[in-house]
């Protein structure tokens, strides 16, 4: 899935032509011989509301950008009405600047999914993906739209310097969440039960084969946050058996390089998993792109890699010194004057498997 979007001077509603920013890259496969060294990442555009913040990021010379989801705010069963947002969005002059010659990849989240904090019971699941796969510019002949499900993966550079790039599905397949008394962070509580899943069977089995591919780095972007504990709000942790399932994943297919993106949280902070695992992996959070959070106090969170978050606009940054004799991959949060307000720096050799 590559940086096409539709070509907003046609307001139609499902008259929206594709606007062509970048040659097509086939899915799961090495896709360019390009070196990527800078990657941008974040979450949730409120389509109605202005974007000071994409003027920014052009700026930053991203080479691939990484939209985490809650892409447009749709939360409709109506897909004219959803098709109605993604133009506007489609029509910002701003987004349009940003997403021009350089490299998309795009996952949902709830929002853009349609219903807000919705999974596998959403009747209107098929005709968003579509909606979504028509905005994100795919093929009409694509295979994309004949699998249930969002989820693609790219490989980018020569093998020496191969960086995979993951975007997860994390709401086509998943399970109702168990609820309880609110907390901080909504009504969400952990839930042991086997059967549910996040990703669904077919998700996993092709993970795994992505895992297995050989790579140097891999960036694994999920709507939701990975690491973060379970607090109230929508986290992997509200199935610890598929948090467990994915950090074992991680070890079984013997994958060195992975790091975490996500967004959600209308915050940005950074969490990091030390036992049980691989080797540490940090999960980068960054939302919003144009919202503040109304609470802004942050649920707790016993694995954030550093102590404060941040809660004003902002976008991620992943800087790659693939010329240094142990490469380093650099993570920041950008603010709205593109300053670092959250930054880590970990080398590649700290993250192969034991």
């Amino acid at each position: 899935m590559m940086s096409r979007i539709w070509n907003p001077c046609f307001i139609g509603l499902l008259i929206l032509a594709p606007l062509v920013v970048s040659a097509e890259q086939p899915d799961d496969k090495a896709s360019t011989d390009t070196t990527i060294r800078r990657v941008l990442f974040g979450s949730c555009i409120k389509q109605d509301d202005p974007t000071p913040i994409f003027p920014v990021m052009s700026r930053a010379q991203p080479e691939l950008l990484l939209f985490l989801g809650d892409n447009i705010y749709a939360d409709t069963s109506d897909m004219d009405v959803m098709r109605a947002k993604y133009a506007k969005l489609a029509s910002n002059e701003e987004f349009k600047a940003l997403t021009s010659g350089c490299h998309v990849m795009a996952t949902w989240d709830d929002h853009d999914y349609g219903v807000n904090d919705g999974g596998a019971n959403y009747p209107q699941r098929d005709a968003a993906q579509q909606a979504f796969l028509d905005f994100w510019g795919e093929p009409a002949d694509s295979p994309k739209r004949k699998r249930p499900g969002i989820y693609e993966a790219n490989l980018f550079g020569p093998p020496e310097k191969r960086l995979q790039v993951i975007m997860l599905d994390t709401r086509y397949f998943r399970s109702p969440l168990k609820t309880g008394p609110r907390q901080l962070g909504g009504p969400y509580l952990p839930d042991n039960d086997p059967q549910k899943t996040i990703l669904g069977e077919a998700q996993w089995k092709w993970l795994e084969e992505q895992l297995r591919m050989p790579a140097k780095l891999r960036v694994i972007a999920s709507g939701m946050q990975v690491v973060a504990e379970s607090a109230g709000q929508e986290t992997w942790a509200n199935l610890p058996h598929e948090q467990a399932r994915l950090f074992d994943l991680v070890q079984s297919t013997a994958a060195g390089g992975v790091i975490f993106v996500s967004g959600d949280r209308h915050w940005a902070e950074m969490s990091i998993a030390n036992d049980g695992v691989a080797y540490p992996l940090l999960d980068a959070t960054s939302s919003s792109f144009n919202q503040k959070h109304p609470r802004g106090t942050p649920t707790r969170n016993r694995f954030r890699a550093i102590k404060q978050t941040y809660h004003e606009e902002n976008f991620g940054v992943i800087n790659i010194d693939w010329d240094a004799a142990d490469p380093t991959v650099t993570i920041e949060v950008r603010d709205l004057a593109g300053k670092a307000q959250l930054e880590k720096t970990v080398r590649l050799s700290e993250l192969q498997p034991k």
